[in-house]
């Protein structure tokens, strides 16, 4: 019996090396001095010769194992052509290369003088940190490269990428996927055309129209790279960034997802949707989180309207929106006394003002102004500055009503069948719905322009708050109202229904219209408060309230001049009429005298601070928009 045994090994073993031999001949016959090239016999259960087409084959059946180099290759059977160094495994097929690339399949190919193995059915490839799956593979073992041409995936950690073709260069760990590219990560989903991934750093390269949506925002862009792990973004090409109010588009764009921030470079557009405001300038920063945006090098603010778009340019310019704590309505504050810092109380501060802290920002490049040092609008002494207290709209003085129109509460009778508040049921009780519209503000320093059809403007700096729809101007302001120019230390402009309502002058307003085009002639009406009132988009009657001056030509029915009328009242009122001045009523005690024209006392005829200024008045808002480009 152990006789039997022992012929049966030898036999098989005398079959195992004669294959060998067979198929070893003719490999080292066709590389000599390549010995890589040939694929070595590891293991089989069974093995025997057959011929298919005129060709013999080595055929492995049970446990076939083989080498190459490096490069083990496992399967359930194979055939082996040694003329041609050619493999063909079928079942659990597992080809390691070095212990770094493993591939899987349920069939090989594998061309052993190029190296090249293609596995089709359950086809993967990983790397122990990438895996790559689809219904055929091909792999490079020279250049250690992986394709797939018919749909593939890959999956790095949480991230899943699918296309149509892909190719991974094992050595770089990129990866080059074409076609119906889609990205899906836990924190946001890509999908473009053609992507270049890098597996270890997970940053993805940009080479075709990528779109990228975090669930919060959504970026488009055409080329550039974002770093699929930290969230960090750098876009050419006119890139977009999008969330549910505002749009940033740019030539280039930085963004960062950790801090919120988003740097626009080169023709930036900032758009508010909601608030129908658009920034342009050629740098930006954006927090996206606290909804703020600093734009400098020549911005240009556009707040459209119905009939009427304002447009307004600055050296810089800030916008943020009110946080929900901000939002209860500030005080109203009447006379000279409420631009003064003591007479504002310390608890409205926080309600007028834009959050201290919306305004600190990270360093800028160093051509752009940094954020803490953002500058100021100079205010005239007394008045407020908008970092550090209210920068309060201020009305003409109203009449209190009289006390006994006043009621005081009465205090509650036992009987009187009336119930306590705190008794009253919480579900019974009715509340306003919260108002959840977002409010923004504008700042804007220095060498403030603003151009509309009705209204035109300069000054040094410029406050505005969708929250009362009121503009405020400070240091040297001047408006132009059709040929009626106006100035006054501080200027507010009301706004309502998108359209001036109401323009408040103090102090020392003063109001000056040309009498004659071309001529030294000004109609001049001067006090301590001027509040003027629109109807449309043109002004309709004024009032001056203390101190009241004026200086006034008279015309006959033909419009030759008759006289000049200057006089000093308490106050006086001023109607327009298409634009133009058409009547001056003067109110309590007025005195004056009138000149006949001729006889006029010419070193008389211009009020204290008189100041004709129509050399700065911006004469069409293609004039602002000039400056968005010009460096």
């Amino acid at each position: 019996m152990m006789i039997c045994k022992m012929q049966h090994l030898i036999k098989h073993g005398l079959i195992l090396a004669g294959i060998c031999l067979l198929g070893w001949m003719p490999a080292m016959a066709q590389n000599r001095g390549d010995s890589t090239s040939v694929i070595h016999i590891l293991h089989a259960d069974t093995l025997n010769n057959i011929t298919r087409d005129s060709v013999q084959l080595a055929r492995f059946i049970g446990n076939a194992a083989f080498r190459q180099g490096n490069t083990t290759i496992y399967c359930d059977s194979a055939f082996k052509n040694s003329l041609t160094n050619q493999l063909d495994a079928y079942g659990h097929v597992h080809i390691n290369q070095a212990d770094s690339v493993q591939v899987y399949g349920d069939y090989l190919h594998y061309e052993g003088n190029t190296k090249m193995a293609s596995l089709k059915g359950n086809a993967r490839l990983t790397d122990g940190k990438v895996t790559i799956t689809g219904p055929e593979l091909q792999y490079d073992m020279n250049a250690r490269i992986g394709t797939y041409t018919r749909g593939g995936k890959l999956v790095n950690g949480q991230s899943v990428l699918t296309s149509r073709e892909g190719f991974y260069y094992a050595d770089t760990k990129d990866v080059y996927f074409k076609y119906d590219v889609l990205l899906v990560d836990p924190q946001y989903t890509l999908t473009t055309d053609t992507l270049l991934y890098n597996t270890d750093t997970k940053i993805a390269t940009m080479v075709a129209p990528t779109t990228i949506n975090d669930g919060k925002t959504v970026m488009y862009t055409t080329s550039g790279y974002y770093n699929t792990e930290t969230g960090y973004g750098n876009f050419g090409n006119r890139p977009t960034i999008e969330d549910s109010t505002a749009t940033i588009t740019a030539d280039n764009i930085e963004t960062d997802k950790a801090t919120s921030f988003s740097y626009a470079t080169g023709n930036m557009v900032y758009r508010d949707t909601a608030q129908k405001m658009s920034l342009l300038a050629n740098y930006g920063k954006v927090n996206q989180a606290a909804r703020t945006v600093l734009a400098t090098q020549h911005p240009l603010l556009i707040l459209e309207r119905d009939k009427d778009t304002l447009y307004m340019a600055a050296d810089t310019m800030f916008s943020g929106v009110y946080r929900e704590d901000t939002l209860t309505a500030p005080p109203i504050r009447t006379g000279m006394e409420s631009l003064r810092a003591d007479s504002v109380a310390t608890d409205s501060l926080q309600t007028i003002i834009p959050p201290a802290d919306s305004l600190q920002t990270s360093s800028l490049p160093a051509d752009s102004l940094r954020a803490d040092s953002l500058p100021h609008p100079t205010l005239p002494p007394g008045t407020l500055r908008p970092d550090t207290t209210a920068l309060t709209d201020t009305l003409p003085a109203r009449k209190a009503p009289p006390r006994d129109s006043i009621m005081a509460p009465r205090p509650l009778q036992p009987d009187s069948g009336l119930v306590l508040q705190d008794s009253i049921p919480q579900d019974s009780i009715q509340t306003t719905p919260k108002d959840t519209t977002e409010r923004r503000y504008i700042l804007a320093y220095h060498h403030v322009r603003i151009f509309s059809d009705s209204l035109q403007g300069v000054a040094d700096s410029v406050y505005y708050s969708s929250r009362d729809s009121i503009f405020r101007f400070y240091r040297e302001p001047v408006l132009w109202a059709n040929d009626t120019q106006l100035t006054g230390d501080t200027i507010f402009l009301h706004t309502k229904n998108q359209q001036a309502d109401k323009l408040v002058l103090q102090p020392n307003a003063l109001i000056v219209n040309e009498a004659e085009k071309g001529k030294p002639f000004y109609n001049q009406i001067k006090g301590n408060i001027i509040t003027g009132y629109f109807a449309g988009s043109a002004l309709d009657w004024m009032h001056v309230d203390g101190n009241a001056e004026s200086v006034y030509y008279v015309r006959d029915d033909e419009g030759g001049y008759i006289s000049v009328n200057k006089s000093l009242s308490a106050a006086i009122d001023i109607h327009f009429q298409g634009g133009e001045l058409n009547k001056v009523v003067f109110i309590k005690d007025p005195e004056g005298t009138m000149y006949p024209f001729t006889q006029r006392p010419k070193d008389q005829m211009q009020l204290e601070n008189f100041s004709w200024q129509i050399e700065r008045r911006p004469k069409s808002k293609y004039e602002l928009m000039g400056t968005v480009n010009n460096e």
